[in-house]
């Protein structure tokens, strides 16, 4: 904590270093308050409005403190003042990584600081943005990772991102042209046919025809074929369930659009997932370089499962449950899906990707959703977690590896 305010100080001129995510993070996580840290932070940046680091950290505060429109107005600012930030590793370090990231809130680009947290990885930072030129100069580095999200707001940053590193003259891992390809329709589109798994279609319904067919005109079929109600709908670039909603008829979707006020939806088949003792597991696993990691197992009572709400703290059976699938994890789940997580890395293209999924009581894998920027981290308490640990370090060690193999350095 001490070490936290020690470079907080108003009045020196000395430039600052970048806190960074990983470290703020691990301190709300263990019920810090980040008040009196963001009020030293936001003291600062009055006093030296064009110091970078503390405007990006007064962000990450913000964000963590549920202030997303500040945050999102002061990491703006951020990223105008100064677009390249460095979290140093300590030496001699092992490799040297560029992230690209863009802009929003922490589910906006692939958490690369919580995934490397404490390693030996030295990480520089790249913000871009569409509307400003690209540098012409980074600092050097081995590999360079994309870790920009999917989003209708993102594409034009893809797709210039995309034509940045055309001719990059080092390893280019999660290539944007890939990354663009993980929306909800696109991914349903691309994955329909591959086998052992189950993505019901999704289509793109602007408001208007959802409001007709709540109204009573035309049918669910006349977006999704194999589609009827029971629906799933949520808005275009939503996530963590904002928006997120069962309809069971069309009384049910005009009570939806009273309260949801976005133009455009996602709109596909709900799919009844309940295990046979009633309750609903989900699973979050991320793909490195096509080897699946498990981070998460939530356990709930309601279909719409988040770890954060499915009381996994609160139940000593399910985080039993939780320990014995992460344990067995590479003998059971892995070994039970391995075709349908095959498809799936082979389809994406990617190095990196995350999967929230399920099973099917027939025993399919269920997918969600493919994302690339998933929320992924080793900080919960370690007393009640203890089984996380070695999972997690598990796959922080393998997206290690895997820049290690891409620079051609040995793991």
């Amino acid at each position: 904590m001490n070490a936290v305010y020690e470079v907080l100080s108003a009045d020196d001129p000395t430039p600052r270093p970048l806190i960074g995510l990983a470290r703020l993070m691990r301190l709300a996580f263990a019920g810090q308050d980040l008040a009196p840290i963001g009020e030293r932070l936001l003291a600062r940046a009055r006093q030296y409005p064009d110091e970078a680091t503390t405007l990006l950290d007064l962000s990450t505060v913000l964000l963590l403190r549920g202030q997303r429109g500040e945050a999102l107005s002061v990491r703006e600012l951020a990223v105008r003042t100064d677009p390249l930030y460095r979290l140093p590793a300590p030496e001699p370090a092992a490799l040297r990584l560029l992230v690209i990231l863009g802009p929003g809130d922490l589910m906006a680009n692939s958490p690369v600081e919580l995934l490397l947290e404490w390693s030996d990885v030295d990480l520089h930072l790249l913000y871009l943005t569409p509307d400003r030129p690209f540098p012409d100069r980074v600092p050097d580095h081995d590999v360079l990772f994309v870790a920009v999200a999917e989003s209708d707001a993102n594409q034009p940053l893809l797709a210039a991102i995309a034509a940045y590193v055309a001719e990059w003259p080092r390893p280019v891992l999660n290539p944007p042209d890939r990354i663009a390809r993980l929306s909800r329709d696109g991914v349903a589109a691309w994955l329909k046919d591959a086998p052992g798994l189950v993505l019901p279609p999704v289509a793109r319904v602007e408001r208007a025809g959802l409001e007709r067919l709540a109204g009573g005109g035309g049918a669910v079929a006349d977006w999704l074929a194999d589609g009827d109600f029971p629906l799933i709908v949520r808005p275009i670039d939503s996530h963590a369930g904002h928006g997120l909603a069962k309809l069971d008829d069309r009384a049910g979707l005009a009570a939806y659009l009273e309260t949801a006020a976005e133009e455009g939806f996602y709109l596909s088949r709900f799919v009844d997932y309940r295990g046979p003792d009633g309750l609903f597991r989900k699973y979050r696993i991320l793909l490195v370089e096509g080897r699946p990691y498990l981070c998460h197992m939530a356990i709930s009572a309601h279909w719409m499962i988040h770890y954060l709400n499915a009381g996994m703290a609160d139940s000593a059976d399910k985080r039993a449950e939780e320990a014995r699938c992460m344990a067995g994890f590479e003998q059971g789940f892995a070994a039970r899906h391995a075709g349908a997580l095959r498809a799936i890395h082979a389809r994406a293209g990617l190095d990196y990707v995350g999967i929230d999924c399920a099973e099917t009581p027939a025993g399919e894998l269920l997918v969600f959703e493919v994302d690339s920027c998933m929320i992924v981290h080793a900080l919960d308490p370690v007393d009640l977690f203890p089984y996380k640990q070695p999972a997690l370090r598990r796959l922080f060690d393998g997206f290690r590896a895997m820049l290690l193999r891409a620079a051609g350095v040995g793991a």
